[in-house]
């Protein structure tokens, strides 16, 4: 069956490799629905639902799903370079390697959330809930996790750190860091770490 690229969006839709390009179609309910490697380039979709949608190798690139609503939501291998996930509720979701260059994350729910693989470069996480989400092999280079809350432990396991933002993080429940990565990272004075690993002398460090 092919998919339904000319109708409006409904829950369930199936848009699997459909281009809806440069729209605007915020609010949409696309909870459910297929969107498998949909093109979503510089689209709208600010307080959507997509709750239990796949949009695996969907493209995102500088489009908006601000304030939208992704728990469950399969974004894997997405194309996401400055795509707008600030406030977003993706409780549950996936991000296994995605390529999330400069996104924002800002505000965002992101609880049991997976970021394994991810390329999250210069990714902005201040503020986000992180309660539980799991960074295995992840790139991290210069991303900004300040700040970021968390009530329970987060994996870092084999993450790269280079220059990432760890200011004001209580770090202490984390499970994966090592001296390694955090020698590369940049904290401050509010930063704690799990035992057995000590604040590098380089903290506070400049980034560009």
């Amino acid at each position: 069956m092919s998919a339904d690229c000319g109708s409006m969006a409904y829950a369930g839709i199936d848009w699997q490799d459909c281009s809806k390009k440069a729209l605007i179609i915020r609010g949409s309910d696309l909870s459910r629905a297929n969107l498998v490697e949909t093109d979503f380039t510089s689209t709208d979709l600010r307080n959507s639902k997509f709750d239990d949608a796949n949009l695996e190798g969907a493209t995102l690139v500088r489009s908006s799903l601000a304030g939208s609503s992704a728990k469950g939501a399969n974004f894997s291998k997405v194309e996401g370079y400055r795509t707008d996930f600030s406030g977003m509720d993706a409780q549950g979701a996936a991000f296994t390697n995605a390529e999330l260059q400069r996104v924002d994350f800002t505000g965002a729910n992101l609880a049991g959330t997976s970021f394994e693989k991810a390329e999250l470069g210069r990714a902005n996480f201040e503020g986000a809930d992180l309660t539980g989400s799991r960074f295995t092999l992840a790139n991290l280079t210069r991303a900004d996790l300040s700040n970021a809350k968390f009530t329970g432990p987060l994996d870092f396991a084999n993450a790269f750190f280079y220059l990432t933002r760890l200011a004001g993080l209580d770090l202490s429940a984390a499970t994966g860091l090592t001296q390694y990565q955090l020698d590369m990272a940049c904290g401050d004075a509010d930063t704690k770490l799990p035992a057995g690993l000590t604040t590098p002398a380089s903290w506070p460090c400049q980034l560009d």
